[in-house]
């Protein structure tokens, strides 16, 4: 039995560069939401939470909508950035981003409001910056937030279907991620290569998992 393993490969990659940018952008984003108080605050956070109600499918719709170079924003992008988000690598990672939003910034903002008042109210204090506090003070301080947002991101990313599919167009060795492959494999009734894909899958999430399930025990242990 051959195995393409190049769907597997485009699969971590996406999660990895995905996790990568949701750990970059939600960090300062759940900051703003756990600690800031400016009028529209209801709004972002319900737009941040949408991915998890909103059925991937309709997300994907959209994004396909907006990233297609017949339509004013995808055009832009062609036009000036010479990018073509739509049947790329680059626009699944746009779409995954999007789509895994929430399961970084929840996290991370539910740690921020867990913290003592007493921490921020400490450093401002000691005339402490507001970015100083918040990587000297407050991320190490939750860190199990931190490791599960950064896990749940890539899980969630790995897992991907209906957002990939209508945005990458399963395009093989481009877009074509690991949850396509097994859909194609089933289809073609060839359930080996399906049970491959799906093995490694759930053997990388469940280690991943099982990993962060002891970290945090070992983080949130009493010194």
């Amino acid at each position: 039995m051959n195995v393409d393993w190049t769907p597997l490969l485009l699969t971590f990659e996406l999660a990895a560069v995905t996790t990568a940018i949701l750990l970059a952008l939600g960090v300062p984003l759940a900051y703003a939401l756990a600690f800031g108080r400016f009028r529209g605050k209801p709004v972002v956070e319900t737009l941040v939470s949408m991915p998890l109600v909103l059925p991937p499918s309709v997300l994907g719709f959209y994004l396909l909508l907006a990233f297609s170079p017949q339509n004013f924003f995808g055009r832009f992008l062609v036009e000036h950035f010479d990018l073509q988000l739509v049947f790329s690598f680059a626009g699944l990672v746009v779409g995954s981003t999007i789509f895994s939003l929430p399961f970084m910034v929840q996290p991370i903002q539910a740690g921020f409001q867990g913290l003592p008042p007493s921490l921020t109210e400490a450093a401002d204090t000691l005339g402490k910056p507001r970015r100083v506090t918040l990587w000297r003070v407050l991320l190490p301080n939750i860190k199990p937030a931190l490791l599960a947002g950064t896990v749940l991101s890539f899980a969630h990313t790995v897992g991907e279907f209906g957002v990939v599919l209508m945005i990458g167009g399963n395009i093989p060795g481009v877009t074509r991620v690991a949850s396509l492959a097994i859909y194609d494999e089933v289809e073609s009734l060839n359930y080996a290569a399906a049970h491959v894909y799906a093995g490694v899958l759930f053997a990388v999430t469940f280690t991943i998992l099982l990993a962060v399930y002891v970290i945090n025990k070992r983080l949130l242990r009493p010194l």
